[in-house]
């Protein structure tokens, strides 16, 4: 296990991805999943717009990625937007022992109720992450309400 973990190091990866996301016409969220020893498993990023497929969320992509861990307990998910309830969902079933998020100023999505259920939650409260999204819905908010189920 890491000593001291460097989360907003372990944010710059889902940022990259975030970015990338942007970059192929999709909304700017990105996530990563680390072992607690500092091991990348896995990143993404939303690909709701590129995939048309609604369940391909930043952390469900680098959930995805990461492929088959014997326990999820001992990883950090690392994302730069707050995880909506379907993702806070993802969390708790399969016991992800710590959440880095971002940011949840924007949207603050179920991380009340993964501390409340025993999950570490950690909120940067990343500047960057606030000004990477706010940017994508002043430009695109009928793409950004469509990601949160809002009409």
């Amino acid at each position: 296990m890491i000593q001291t973990p460097d989360y907003r190091a372990l944010l710059d990866t889902a940022i990259a991805e975030a970015r990338q996301g942007l970059a192929e016409g999709g909304v700017p969220i990105g996530a990563a999943l680390y072992h607690n020893d500092g091991r990348l498993l896995g990143c993404g990023h939303n690909r709701r717009v590129q995939e048309g497929d609604p369940s391909v969320h930043g952390e469900t992509d680098a959930f995805r990625k990461a492929g088959r861990q014997r326990s999820y307990r001992d990883t950090i998910m690392v994302t730069t937007l707050a995880p909506c309830w379907y993702c806070s969902g993802l969390v708790r079933q399969f016991n992800i022992g710590t959440v880095v998020v971002g940011e949840s100023v924007t949207f603050q999505g179920g991380i009340e109720w993964l501390r409340e259920s025993g999950v570490k939650v950690i909120d940067l409260h990343d500047q960057e992450c606030i000004d990477l999204l706010g940017r994508f819905i002043s430009e695109r908010p009928d793409v950004w309400n469509e990601d949160i189920g809002e009409e």
